[in-house]
């Protein structure tokens, strides 16, 4: 009978993280990796001439966007209880 309440309470024998757990972590990772790719390049071939694509979208606006939106998809990941 006791085993039948450790099986029902279950918080005891349960692991921190399942595998839910590790396949989002592994998920949000790559949408931050992603977001830095997307922020890094760019730069002119010559020092005296100015390249605009530096101030594009992608890097001022979409690349942040998706780093902080993975970190916190992270956070999300770790807390998520399955």
């Amino acid at each position: 009978m006791k085993k039948l309440k450790e099986i029902k309470d279950g918080n005891d024998a349960k692991m921190p993280l399942t595998l839910k757990n590790y396949l989002l972590i592994v998920a949000g990772l790559l949408v931050i990796i992603l977001g830095f790719i997307l922020m890094a390049g760019g730069g002119s071939d010559s020092p005296s001439e100015f390249n605009y694509a530096m101030f594009s979208w992608r890097r001022i606006t979409l690349a942040p966007l998706l780093v902080i939106g993975g970190f916190a998809f992270e956070i999300y990941a770790i807390m998520k209880r399955f």
